[in-house]
């Protein structure tokens, strides 16, 4: 039988989006080929887009490598004992202040003061054990892949969290003393939702409750006007809010995986309402919600016809030739790669570039890595193909699956046994905003950077030639958060690793996205701040931490003070709002047209 191997591809370059046909020989497609994507689209639509065979393929290589170690059946039997009489004792003499398991940092699902009672105290220590065991049972078995290990330990609590006593009205003390309170009528309210929530789920239509907040009038509300527009983004130059500003504006690139106000919320919390009241310039772009249309939209597309195209608009209609860049999350990704090729071909527009919650390195890349190996891209793939895009409530679906027992089963309970609505909020709103992903561009970011680390590998090719983040020169300040699973601190940190200009470091408290909106006044809130010099010794992130004592308060000002330490020292008159004569006239008032695209 004739082989038909695929396709090599330029060692600088990922593997393309669209599955790769075999060729025949005579530059025709192998006509079977149809045939496999379209098997394997429609199963990755029963599945939610996860593999299956990704799923049995952890399984059995950690039933095999459990199997033939004895010694660690013996050590998890032991556990399994010792567990057994922790909750027999703590039933039998339970002690007031320190109960034998706890749950995580992030379950919410057992505060309420029942759960401290027998029979619900024994109920939640039981099935915490459990969890407990499980997580031992998938750690530390010699020979098993990594990823493996944390893909069986992931499974198992989504299976565990189904069984939580706290999800059924009979064991969940709260829901009880709910019931009697109002007679039942929690149950009933939450029997009305649970009944309209299906009829939703019947004619596909989306389950977000109404928001009480309006793009345009209560979030995304910063005055300001779309001086650019082209088939990936709206350029946003904000109204000045003082008589002077300073000399050099300020370039946001934000993700396409969401809508940019994020960094535009309520005024009151707004990163951007907030930059242009201590006097900046201040441009955003505002990225379009792809259809099919934008199927074969590349990575570097974003790039070039994305941050590029921005940087050239800024710098015309300000006239000045420095710009402060900033990137959030895969918008700091994309930022990133952007300023080590302006570095690699002279370009020297950037005053300085600062990386919010964003990845350069993605060795660490956290609990994200669970949904990628070639099986689960692969499936991906054949659905973004049928598609075009890969969709928001997939991607939403992956990112609720990792704080399932708080974004999934604490919201289910107060939802349709307490029968409480969601008061919606202007983070919340924005969460539930989110857009798809233009199918080449999100392959070639899952292969050639999430999967194959390209960037800091020294793999990663612009133009056919290779970037390195070590050529960048600009001074760099970067946020990591403390409590983020989409870009883990550490991992952010290693940016440092990678870079030879001077870098300031800031962890602060938080998550992804409520350690970015952290503004002055926020209760509870605290950062560490370090500098690096250029040239000196790297200093790994846990000897950092322990080198940093936290300040309270807000990171917002000192970022401030570190744009304003590296400009000019300028204070000019506000540029006017676009350039008509360059070809960037106004368009529209912000937030523009593209943020309302569903």
């Amino acid at each position: 039988m004739t082989s038909h191997p695929r396709k090599q591809l330029d060692p600088g370059q990922a593997k393309p989006a669209v599955p790769v046909d075999r060729d025949t020989g005579d530059g025709r497609i192998h006509p079977h080929d149809g045939l496999d994507h379209a098997l394997r689209a429609n199963l990755a639509r029963m599945t939610g887009g996860l593999s299956p065979q990704a799923a049995a393929g952890a399984w059995s290589d950690w039933a095999m490598h459990l199997s033939r170690a004895p010694g660690r059946q013996l050590e998890l039997a032991e556990r399994a004992v010792e567990a057994a009489w922790k909750l027999a004792a703590d039933m039998l003499l339970p002690d007031t202040n320190e109960r034998p398991f706890q749950p995580g940092s992030n379950d919410h699902r057992f505060t309420h003061p029942g759960w401290a009672h027998p029979p619900f105290r024994f109920w939640q220590q039981a099935f915490l054990a459990t969890q407990d065991w499980w997580n031992h049972a998938t750690d530390d078995i010699p020979g098993l892949r990594t990823q493996d290990a944390e893909r069986v330990r992931f499974m198992m609590r989504q299976i565990l969290d189904v069984a939580s006593p706290s999800n059924f009205p009979l064991t969940n003390p709260e829901v009880i003393a709910e019931t009697m309170k109002s007679s039942g009528q929690n149950l009933g309210h939450g029997a009305t939702l649970a009944f309209n929530d299906f009829l939703k789920v019947i004619a596909q239509e989306d389950l977000t409750p109404e928001s009480d907040f309006t793009v345009g009038k209560d979030i995304a509300a910063t005055q300001g006007n779309v001086v650019f527009r082209n088939e990936l983004f709206e350029l946003i130059q904000y109204t000045p809010q003082t008589e002077t500003v300073q000399a050099e504006p300020v370039l946001i690139v934000p993700a396409w995986i969401m809508k940019y106000y994020i960094l535009d919320l309520s005024p009151q919390n707004s990163l951007i309402n907030y930059l242009v009241g201590q006097g900046h310039t201040v441009f955003c772009i505002s990225w379009v919600n792809p259809g099919t249309e934008l199927r074969n939209v590349t990575l570097d597309d974003y790039r070039q016809n994305g941050v590029m195209a921005a940087v050239d608009a800024v710098s015309t209609i300000t006239g000045n030739e420095k710009i402060h860049a900033c990137g959030y999350c895969l918008g700091g990704t994309i930022l990133s790669i952007a300023a080590a090729t302006m570095a690699r071909d002279g370009d020297d527009r950037l005053a300085s570039l600062t990386l919010l919650a964003a990845q350069t390195d993605f060795s660490q890349a956290g609990e994200l890595l669970l949904f990628l190996d070639e099986s689960q891209v692969s499936l991906l793939e054949d659905l973004m193909c049928d598609q075009g895009y890969l969709d928001r409530k997939q991607m939403v679906g992956a990112f609720r699956a990792l704080r399932s027992e708080d974004l999934i089963w604490t919201r289910a309970v107060r939802r349709y046994l307490l029968g409480i609505e969601e008061q919606q909020t202007d983070i919340g709103t924005w969460n539930a905003d989110a857009t798809r992903m233009p199918a080449q561009m999100h392959s070639e970011y899952l292969r050639g950077l999430f999967m194959e680390n390209r960037l800091t590998a020294g793999r990663f090719a612009v133009e056919g030639r290779v970037i390195a983040l070590k050529d960048i020169s600009a001074p760099i300040f970067v946020v990591g958060t403390e409590t983020d699973h989409i870009a883990p601190w550490r991992s952010v940190y290693k940016t440092r690793l990678f870079t030879d200009a001077d870098f300031e470091f800031v962890l602060t408290s938080g998550g992804h996205n409520g350690g970015v909106v952290s503004e002055p006044g926020h209760k509870g809130r605290h950062y560490r701040i370090g500098h690096h010099a250029s040239g000196e010794l790297y200093m790994d992130p846990d000897a950092w931490f322990a080198r940093h004592d936290p300040v309270e308060g807000s990171w917002w000002p000192a970022w401030a003070a570190w744009l304003a330490e590296h400009g000019s020292d300028g204070q000019i008159e506000p540029p006017p709002m676009g350039a008509p004569d360059a070809g960037y006239p106004p368009l529209g008032p912000a937030p523009g047209t593209y943020v309302f695209i569903r």
